[in-house]
C-alpha cells in the first residue's frame, strides 16, 4: 500500500492498517523531506520515531527520570535486531536501569508525539511494507482509542498561534518566579517538546503554561532556527541501501540520515536498479543474500556500466565465509560487511569510502 497523502489522509491510512490487523512498518514522508516510521502488529501500534531524533528523544525522557547517563553504561546495539532507540529501551529494561512502566511510558509517548506530528499532514506520501513485527514488544495502543486525544491535541495547539509557531521554540524567562514546574529547565536551549519530555506534561499543557506566561510578560520565545539551505544538503554524501529486510534498510537509513548523508533504502533489488540509475548515489549498500536478484547480480550489472564503474559498492551479508568475499571481489565489490554490525562499524565504512572526505 503507497501513495500519496492528497488521495488520503493519514487518518485513514492507520485506520485501514488497524482494521486490516496489518503487521508491518508505515513510512510516512512529508513535502518538505521529513521522515516518520510507525511499527505495527496486528493493526496495533507498538512504537513510532522519526528520523531527527537518532537517541536525543530517548535522552530527553530519561533526563527527565533523573537518568541523565543511563545510555552511557550500554554496549551499542547491533543492527538486525530492532530499531536503534527500541533496542536500546529494551537494553535499559533489561539492564535494570527502567523498569517495565517506565519503558511502556517512553514507547507510548514515542508514539503519541509521532501521531502528534503526522495527523495535521495533507502533502507528502506513505508507504506500508509487512514486515515482520518488532521483537520483543511491550506496550500495544490502538489507534481507534487514541485517535480522538490526538486530534484534540492538535486543535488545542492551534489556538497558541501565532504567539507559539512551533514545538520546537524555545522559551526564555524573563521573570525567575515564573513557571515555578518548569523553570529548572528553560534556558533559552530547550524546546517546548523537550519540556514536554522532561517533565511529564502533556505538550499542550506546556504550551497553555507558556502562552500565559508570555501574555504576563514572564516569558519569552525564541524564533524557529533557521533550517538547513538546500544548497548544503545537496553536498553529503548521497547512499543508497539495498536490503530485502525492511528493519536493515530503516536502521540503515535511520543512523547515517542522523549524520549526515542522504539515505535511501530500499528492499526490493529490482525497485533499486530504477533508482540507482535516477540518483547516481555516491555509495551503495548492497545485501547479497535477495530474492529476484541477489547482490552478486546487481553489483556485477552496475560495474558493466561506466556510470558506476568506480562507485564504491559495500556487500551487506549475514554469511562470514571466505568463498563469499572472493565472489564479492569477483564482481567488483569495494568492500565487505558483515551482518549483524553494529553502528560505529557502518559509519566507518560508509566514512571511509564516501566522498564526504573530500
Amino acid at each position: 500500500m503507497q501513495g500519496t497523502l492528497r488521495e488520503i489522509d493519514v487518518h485513514t491510512i492507520i485506520h485501514l492498517i488497524e482494521f486490516g490487523q496489518r503487521t508491518g512498518e508505515l513510512l510516512i514522508e512529508s513535502s518538505t523531506g521529513k521522515f516518520w516510521f510507525l511499527f505495527f502488529d496486528n493493526g496495533e501500534l507498538i512504537y513510532a520515531t522519526d528520523t531527527d531524533s537518532n537517541l536525543n528523544r530517548l535522552r530527553d525522557y530519561l533526563h527527565g527520570l533523573g537518568l541523565v547517563n543511563a545510555l552511557d553504561q550500554l554496549e551499542t546495539s547491533k543492527l538486525g535486531i530492532n530499531v536503534l532507540e527500541y533496542g536500546q529501551i529494551w537494553a535499559l529494561l533489561e539492564s535494570k536501569i527502567l523498569n517495565p512502566d517506565q519503558a511502556k511510558s517512553i514507547l507510548e509517548n514515542t508514539i503519541r508525539e509521532v501521531l502528534f506530528d503526522i495527523l495535521g499532514l495533507y502533502q507528502g506520501t506513505f508507504v506500508f511494507e509487512i514486515s515482520p513485527a518488532l521483537t520483543p514488544k511491550l506496550t500495544k495502543l490502538k489507534f481507534s482509542q487514541t485517535s480522538s486525544e490526538c486530534f484534540q491535541q492538535i486543535q488545542i495547539w492551534k489556538q497558541f498561534y501565532p504567539v507559539l509557531q512551533s514545538i520546537n521554540q524555545c522559551p526564555v524567562l524573563l521573570a525567575n518566579e515564573a513557571l515555578p514546574h518548569l523553570n529548572t529547565w528553560i534556558d533559552g536551549k530547550t524546546t517546548i517538546r523537550q519540556l514536554s519530555r522532561y517533565s511529564g506534561w502533556d505538550i499542550c499543557q506546556i504550551g497553555q503554561a507558556i502562552y500565559e506566561a508570555i501574555a504576563s510578560g514572564q516569558v519569552a520565545i525564541k524564533p524557529v532556527a533557521m533550517r538547513v539551505s538546500p544548497q548544503l544538503k545537496v553536498q553529503s554524501p548521497r547512499i543508497l541501501c539495498i536490503d530485502d529486510s525492511v528493519t536493515i534498510c530503516r536502521a540503515v537509513e535511520y543512523i547515517l540520515h542522523n549524520h549526515g548523508y542522504q539515505v535511501i533504502a530500499i528492499s526490493s533489488p529490482t525497485k533499486a536498479l530504477s533508482i540507482i540509475f535516477q540518483q547516481k548515489p555516491d555509495l551503495i549498500l548492497c545485501d547479497i543474500t535477495m530474492p529476484e536478484l541477489d547482490g552478486y547480480e546487481l553489483c556485477g550489472m552496475l560495474r558493466k556500466s561506466s556510470a558506476f564503474a568506480k562507485v564504491p559498492i559495500i556487500m551487506l551479508t549475514g554469511k562470514d565465509g571466505f568463498i563469499d568475499r572472493v565472489k564479492a571481489r569477483m564482481v567488483g565489490a569495494t568492500e565487505y560487511l558483515t551482518k549483524p554490525f553494529g553502528e560505529k562499524e557502518l559509519l566507518t565504512t560508509v566514512e571511509k569510502y564516501s566522498a564526504r572526505s573530500l
